[in-house]
C-alpha cells in the first residue's frame, strides 16, 4: 500500500514540478552590496509612495537599525512609521494587529526591515490589505487571489531568503502549527542586500540562520522537482556558505563574509522557490510550533537525520554537493557522506546540539503526522517516509 502512494506522489509531483517551471515568477528588483538599503529607499520613493509602513522586531528598532532607514526614506519625501510587535514565528494575532495599524494609518506600502519572521508577517499583512478574509482561509497553495500591498524588503539575517520566495509562514497557537501560505503575489517588490546591516549580528544567529539558508540549498538540490536553473543557484549557494559561514560565525565584522552570505542566502531562496525544500523543514516547523525552536536552528539540527535517511535515493546529488563544496573524495556515496559528516563537523563547531531538549516523546506521533501532511503534496523529496519512519526518524532527536 505505501508502495501504491508513493508511485501516486511521484507521479503527482512530476506534473507538479512541471507547472512550476512555467510559472511567471516575477523576482524582486535587487539592490546588492554596501550600502544599498539606500538605494532601496531611493527606489520606494521613485515609485510614487508617500507612507510606507515599517515592518519589524522591538530588538531592531532598540538597536538603532532603523533610525537610518526611516530617516532616508523621509529625506526622499516617505513619511513611514513603525510596526514592531512581530516576534519569532509570528501568530495570526501579531500580523492582525500590524495590519490594523496599516489601514488606520493609511499606508500604500511596507518595508520589512529584518529576518523571516518580519518579512513572513508584512507578507501576510500586504495579503490582508488586498483580500477580505481570514489569514488561515488563504494558507496553502495559491489561496491569495487578490494579491499583495506594494512590499519591499531588507533582510538583516542571511538565512531565510524570504525577500525571493513566495511563501510566507504563519504560527496558529490555538492549533499548534505552523500554516505555510505560498502564493506567485506574495513576493516582494524589491529588495535590499546589505550585509553591512548584518555585522553586528551575534555569532548563535549568524550560525544557525546561515545553517537554514544552507538547508534551502541542499533541499532545493535534492528534490525531484529540481532543475538546471535551480540546480545552478543551490550549488553556488552552497559552495558560498561552506567557504563564507565559519568566516561570518567567528568574525562577525568581516563584510565581505557578511555580504557573501547574504548572496548566497538569496541564491538558496530562489533556488527554493521554484525546487521546494522537503522533510528537514517539514520536521523543523513543527519543532517550532510546538517548542518554538528558531527555525534555522530547527533545520540545523534536523538536517543530518534526514540526509542519512534520503541518502539510498540521492547520493549522487549529495555528492554534485560535495564536489561544488570541495568536499571529500571517491565514489559519489563516499562523498555524499562526506558532505553529511561536514554538516555535523560544522554544528559541532558551531555549538549547535545533536538532540532537541524540548522534545517529548509523547509529542513524535503528532510530529511525524503533521510533518508528512505538509510534505505529501508539496516537497517533491527524493525518498518518501511513512508514519512509523517519520515517528522513527524524529526518535533519533530525543534529548538523552
Amino acid at each position: 500500500m505505501f508502495a501504491l502512494k508513493v508511485f501516486l506522489l511521484r507521479c503527482y509531483m512530476i506534473i507538479f514540478k512541471y507547472v512550476v517551471m512555467i510559472l511567471p515568477f516575477k523576482w524582486p528588483t535587487t539592490f546588492d552590496g554596501a550600502g544599498s538599503a539606500k538605494d532601496l529607499c531611493k527606489h520606494i520613493a521613485g515609485e510614487g509612495h508617500k507612507k510606507v509602513l515599517i515592518v519589524t522586531d522591538a530588538m531592531l528598532v532598540q538597536l538603532g537599525l532603523i533610525d537610518p532607514i526611516k530617516a532616508e526614506l523621509e529625506a526622499q519625501g516617505v513619511e513611514s512609521l513603525i510596526y514592531d510587535g512581530v516576534k519569532p514565528d509570528p501568530t495570526v494575532e501579531q500580523i492582525e494587529a500590524g495590519f490594523d495599524t496599516y489601514k488606520k494609518e493609511g499606508c500604500d506600502g511596507l518595508l520589512a526591515i529584518g529576518g523571516g519572521s518580519s518579512i513572513d508577517a508584512a507578507k501576510v499583512i500586504g495579503a490582508r490589505a488586498k483580500n477580505n478574509k481570514p489569514i488561515r482561509k488563504m494558507t496553502g497553495l495559491f489561496r491569495v487571489f487578490g494579491g499583495m500591498a506594494p512590499l519591499y524588503a531588507i533582510p538583516t539575517t542571511a538565512g531565510t531568503g524570504s525577500e525571493v520566495t513566495i511563501a510566507a509562514v504563519v504560527s496558529d497557537p490555538e492549533a499548534q502549527r505552523k500554516l505555510p501560505m505560498m502564493d506567485l503575489s506574495l513576493m516582494p517588490d524589491a529588495c535590499a542586500l546589505d550585509g553591512t546591516l548584518m555585522t553586528g549580528l551575534p555569532a548563535p544567529i549568524t550560525s544557525a540562520t546561515g545553517m537554514d539558508a544552507l538547508t534551502h540549498a541542499v533541499e532545493a538540490y535534492i528534490s525531484r522537482a529540481a532543475n538546471s536553473k535551480t540546480d545552478a543557484l543551490a550549488l553556488e549557494a552552497a559552495q558560498m556558505i561552506m567557504a563564507n559561514l565559519p568566516t561570518a560565525v567567528a568574525d562577525g565584522g568581516n563584510v565581505e563574509a557578511r555580504q557573501a552570505m547574504t548572496s548566497a542566502s538569496c541564491k538558496a531562496g530562489k533556488a527554493f522557490t521554484q525546487a521546494g525544500v522537503g522533510y528537514v523543514h517539514a520536521i523543523a516547523h513543527n519543532f517550532g510550533a510546538l517548542y518554538h525552536t528558531p527555525h534555522g536552528l530547527a533545520n540545523a539540527i534536523v538536517m543530518p537525520y534526514v540526509l542519512d535517511f534520503s541518502l539510498p535515493k540521492c547520493a549522487s546529488r549529495l555528492a554534485d554537493l560535495a564536489r561544488a563544496c570541495d568536499i571529500g573524495s571517491g565514489s559519489d556515496e563516499d562523498r555524499a557522506k562526506a558532505f553529511i559528516a561536514r554538516i555535523r563537523e560544522m554544528n559541532e563547531t558551531f555549538g549547535i546540539p545533536t538532540k532537541l531538549d524540548a522534545l517529548k516523546a509523547n509529542d513524535i506521533p503528532q510530529i511525524a503526522k503533521a510533518a508528512l501532511e505538509e510534505a505529501r503534496f508539496t516537497y517533491a523529496v527524493p525518498r518518501y517516509l511513512d508514519q512509523r519512519g517519520c515517528e522513527d526518524l524524529v526518535a533519533k532527536i530525543l534529548p538523552v
